[in-house]
């Protein structure tokens, strides 16, 4: 099955069991996935981390119950708030509105399902041949991290603008004149989402030479000795350099993951490097590690 087709039922057993005790582990097994590997999917798929969309979700249902003319404080409880202030900080937040003010204005319509196969978006760009599956050695990077998140395509936005930041300020040319400089390549690593609210850490670093101790002007970080998939993104002008990256992570999840008898491995990290290849203004391209682990068993779905 699909991702976007499994990632669907998901969406829909959620609405069918609101009011019920939701966790990772519950709609990751659901899902046939193992909670880690689901996480990166889900936020992928649907542009929120899975307790976020759940929280979302019952707010929305919620806001369909005030027209019931039912208690608020029944209502905070049936979806999981312990207190009527709880709830009201919550729903103001989300709505704008406190759960007084919107009962007077809204139409109370209970909250469509969203559709993942109309809502999606495609980046340009793509990939048409199967990665590398290597081992690669740990490797110890130094350099600058930002917190983003995939909603609403932040990540697509504030991890370009960051690397444009890095190269404007001279960092990245401080980093290479660095003695602990191991080579000219760059990395930018995705270290693992917090799954309750889809935050993650995204570094811009360099390969650091070994014994080499790192000055606290920098970050040091390691990544980890594991097996990974390695996909090197289609030959691109400058211009076109930054969607034929994302093109190419587009194809990872939406093309190679659902059928490759792999899914992410746990408590490592996924990287994008970036070396000679990508100097010149034509013909660039880069690599992409996906760590991975052979799947345990067939995934069903829901």
């Amino acid at each position: 099955m699909d991702y976007i087709d499994i990632l669907q039922e998901i969406l829909l057993y959620i609405d069918k069991n609101i009011r019920e005790k939701l966790s990772v582990e519950k709609l990751s097994s659901k899902a046939g996935f193992s909670p880690y590997h689901f996480c990166r999917v889900f936020q992928w798929g649907v542009g929120f981390s899975i307790m976020e969309y759940v929280r979302k979700r019952r707010l929305a249902f919620a806001a369909a119950d005030l027209g019931s003319g039912k208690l608020i404080v029944d209502i905070a409880f049936d979806y999981g708030y312990e207190t009527h202030t709880g709830f009201t900080k919550a729903f103001r937040s989300h709505f704008g509105f406190t759960p007084e003010q919107y009962r007077k204005q809204s139409l109370h319509e209970i909250p469509k399902l969203p559709i993942l196969s109309q809502t999606k978006q495609y980046v340009d760009g793509g990939i048409v041949m199967e990665p590398r599956i290597i081992i690669n050695p740990e490797i110890r990077i130094a350099g600058f991290p930002i917190k983003t998140k995939t909603e609403k395509g932040e990540n697509l936005i504030k991890i370009p603008d960051f690397w444009q930041e890095c190269m404007d300020e001279g960092h990245l040319n401080r980093l290479h004149n660095e003695a602990f400089a191991k080579n000219n390549s760059e990395y930018g690593a995705c270290f693992p989402e917090n799954p309750e609210n889809g935050e993650f850490e995204y570094v811009i670093g360099i390969e650091v030479k070994d014994s080499f101790k790192i000055p606290k002007d920098y970050h040091e970080y390691i990544l980890p000795k594991a097996l990974y998939a390695v996909f090197t993104s289609p030959p691109a002008a400058s211009a076109n350099f930054s969607s034929s990256v994302q093109g190419t992570w587009k194809y990872i999840y939406s093309e190679w993951f659902p059928y490759s008898g792999y899914e992410f491995m746990e408590n490592a990290v996924d990287f994008e490097l970036y070396d000679e290849r990508c100097q010149n203004d034509t013909g660039k391209v880069m690599d992409i590690f996906i760590p991975v682990m052979k799947v345990s068993k067939k995934t069903e779905g829901v």
